[in-house]
């Protein structure tokens, strides 16, 4: 029969409990392990970040926008009279003269009316002849009316003069003395309406030849306009430079008024920057500007700046203080950086993607030699088109990434791979 030996049974359990609290150890162990164990740490290539130093130095304040060359003068071709389109001589790119013939046009009732224009001023010019020389003789014969009257007053003057002494002892008689007296101051009267009569009638004839001369002015008026609208007929540049445009086709009517062709000179642009309105208030006339033309960098000045905002920019016209590079044409598309201001002695850095003035961002720092970058928070003040003033978070020599790392939010670390 078995004995029962209790020493063993007792060993056991201690084994077991041993073994539990071994168990109950490696759990607690484990458990705590885990607790501490930190997400791995994401790799991200080099080539595919954007990084850049913080420098301690002056800052420029700029604004950019894109734009057009176009030329400072520019005309426009309008139709000053109503026809048909015959011809259409030259195309836009050629280059043009003043009197170099653009497009030729015809209209049949304008040359009629341009020749009885000349008839009426013909006849305009053979009425003042006609009426100064009648005038001229009526006023012959007034003055010769008023000569013949001065000539009886003065007689009649003389007579009654010299019988006024004779008269008085009685050798002429009294009767025949008071009769030429009154007979001279009878000439006398007649003499000033004469006078009355010529001065009136010099400011008569005045007055008819003023209004035969404005009638004729009206007429020559008329003749020069229709000769001017039968020689617009041939549509000519007006200034010398590059044809731009021709609005017309040959058999087309055209109404008076209608834009025909555009001539510009192509060496005389300026540019015309496209400006965000959120930053435009800070554009003022005189400012420097850096023109980017895919050719080189031209100098300018800011020179107008639109009131109106148009479709979310604001228009400002920029003349140009260096030469074009060869090539520059109207309508070539071109970029502006406009400075604003300069920042002495601040500490700034590239602009972050989707950066703010006066806010708090997060950037990833590099530590390690670059290996590795950590998330820290940055507080920025103002704000340029290419670089920020850092405030606090960051020192001259450390190096950020700039661009979009907003697929790392939630790290605060992540290591660069080659």
């Amino acid at each position: 029969m078995d004995i029962p030996r209790p020493e063993h049974r007792r060993r056991r359990r201690i084994r077991q409990a041993a073994i539990g609290g071994v168990l109950v150890l490696a759990l607690a162990l484990g458990t705590v392990g885990l607790a501490k164990l930190q997400p791995a740490v994401p790799d991200v290539p080099s080539a595919s970040v954007w990084t850049e130093s913080v420098h301690l130095g002056d800052m420029r304040l700029e604004v950019t926008g894109p734009g057009t060359l176009v030329p400072r003068e520019t005309r426009w071709i309008a139709a000053q009279t109503d026809a048909r389109v015959d011809q259409v001589l030259m195309r836009p790119g050629a280059t043009v003269q003043p009197s170099s013939i653009l497009i030729e046009m015809s209209n049949p009732d304008l040359k009629q009316q341009a020749e009885a224009a000349l008839y009426d001023l013909k006849a305009a010019e053979a009425d003042l002849t006609d009426a100064q020389l009648q005038l001229r003789d009526q006023q012959l014969d007034r003055r010769a009316s008023l000569a013949a009257a001065r000539a009886d007053y003065e007689s009649a003057q003389l007579t009654a003069q010299a019988e006024q002494p004779l008269a008085a002892q009685g050798i002429v008689p009294a009767l025949q003395y008071k009769r030429d007296a009154l007979s001279a101051e009878q000439l006398k009267v007649r003499m000033q309406t004469e006078e009355e009569r010529l001065s009136q009638f010099s400011a008569s004839m005045s007055a008819q030849l003023d209004a035969k001369r404005a009638h004729l002015d009206q007429a020559r008026d008329v003749y020069r306009r229709r000769t001017q609208q039968v020689e617009s007929l041939q549509v000519r540049a007006g200034i010398a430079g590059v044809l731009q445009e021709v609005l017309v086709e040959e058999g087309q009517h055209v109404s008076s008024g209608a834009n025909l062709a555009r001539v510009a000179r192509p060496n005389d642009l300026r540019a015309e920057l496209q400006i965000p309105e959120t930053e435009a208030h800070e554009v003022q006339i005189g400012q420097p500007v850096a023109v980017d033309t895919r050719n080189g960098i031209v100098a300018g000045q800011v020179a107008r700046i639109d009131p109106a905002v148009q479709d979310g920019t604001v228009k400002v016209d920029v003349d140009f203080t260096g030469n074009l590079p060869a090539g520059a044409r109207p309508d070539l598309s071109v970029d502006g950086t406009i400075e604003i201001e300069r920042l002495a002695h601040v500490i700034y850095t590239g602009r972050p993607a989707n950066a703010e003035p006066d806010t708090t961002i997060y950037l990833f720092k590099l530590v390690q030699g670059g290996r590795y970058a950590v998330r820290v928070p940055v507080r920025l003040g103002r704000t340029s088109a290419k670089a920020v003033e850092i405030v606090r978070g960051l020192t001259p020599g450390d190096r950020v990434i700039l661009s979009d790392t907003s697929a790392w939010a939630a790290d605060r670390r992540i290591r660069l791979t080659q």
